[in-house]
């Protein structure tokens, strides 16, 4: 056992809505303000010690990509969404990774892994595709598209058409060994960002991309399981878990068991579409070997580690 082994081993994750705000243009150097302001408390964690792994979301910033993509069509080849998944992985990571280093200039050293994760081409998902990104189309631009590129499109609440494409469930992080030997030796990694680069497995083991996108936080969950991690932070755009989320009744959660968790989540209390794939993630890793689980905002994380804000999960 190495001397950075006796540190406890977190996983951090970062929401893709922390880097760019409503309201804003989405400029980088709104995107750098909202990642130092993100990685500051994370920094304080380095410094007590703590070994971190980040992950991070990729929306609405893949989106952005998509977008570009789709306005330079006719003058250079629009590149398929895995390689859009792999350019926000990259992007994203260079600005965590150059701010960190910038707080910790001599403490730590970072690196991004771009980070593949298998999936399943039989998981539902891909019969079934519900994950929006991209532009908005018009009906005649649905049916061109859908014909020409074989796109599934849909109606979203009456702002145009907008492509959906499989969001499966993540099988295995390929590169997983390198990550957890990367944290036992010291270093900060920034790995499964936007949930990873979807790839399947070809008979003989070699692997290829596919047009998916996988939900960071179920790639997160099981990139912690997978390096063995005790604790788990996901970082959102909320201060806590809530009950009964925006009803008149709404009830903040603070420490609550597993147990709880679960029959919560059971009376369908966290939507797919929220909060739900966080509560998902965090049972899976109590399940496993994980000992705790924090979800609140970023400016929150160091009263949220002392029991003074957010919802703090435990496993017993």
């Amino acid at each position: 056992m190495t001397q950075q082994d006796k540190h406890p081993l977190c996983v951090v994750s970062l929401g893709g809505n922390a880097l760019i705000r409503r309201g804003e243009r989405g400029t980088i150097e709104e995107q750098f303000s909202h990642t130092r302001a993100c990685t500051s408390q994370i920094s304080g964690m380095i410094r007590k010690g703590w070994r971190i792994v980040i992950t991070h979301g990729n929306g609405p910033i893949v989106g952005n990509i998509v977008l570009r993509n789709e306005a330079a069509k006719n003058t250079i080849p629009p590149m398929p969404l895995y390689i859009c998944d792999a350019d926000s992985e990259g992007g994203i990571g260079y600005m965590i990774q150059q701010t960190l280093y910038n707080q910790l200039r001599g403490i730590a050293s970072i690196v991004t892994i771009i980070t593949q994760v298998v999936v399943d081409v039989e998981d539902g998902a891909f019969s079934n595709p519900t994950k929006p990104i991209g532009p908005f189309y018009s009906a005649e631009e649905a049916v061109t598209l859908g014909r020409t590129k074989g796109w599934k499109l849909i109606e979203d609440s009456g702002r145009g058409y907008r492509r959906v494409v499989p969001s499966p469930r993540p099988g295995r992080i390929v590169e997983a060994d390198v990550i957890k030997s990367l944290s036992q030796q010291g270093v900060i990694v920034i790995a499964a960002g936007g949930g990873g680069i979807p790839v399947r497995e070809l008979p003989g083991g070699s692997l290829q991309g596919v047009d998916a996108v996988i939900d960071k936080d179920f790639s997160t969950g099981l990139l912690a399981r997978e390096i063995k991690a005790v604790r788990l932070i996901n970082l959102t755009d909320v201060d806590r878990v809530y009950l009964d989320y925006g009803k008149p009744g709404q009830r903040g959660l603070n420490d609550v068991r597993l147990d709880e968790i679960r029959g919560y989540f059971q009376q369908d209390h966290f939507p797919a579409g929220s909060m739900g794939p966080k509560i998902v993630a965090a049972i899976e890793f109590l399940e496993g070997e994980g000992e705790e689980v924090i979800i609140t905002s970023p400016e929150l994380v160091e009263d949220a580690m002392k029991g003074k804000a957010g919802t703090r999960i435990t496993s017993r």
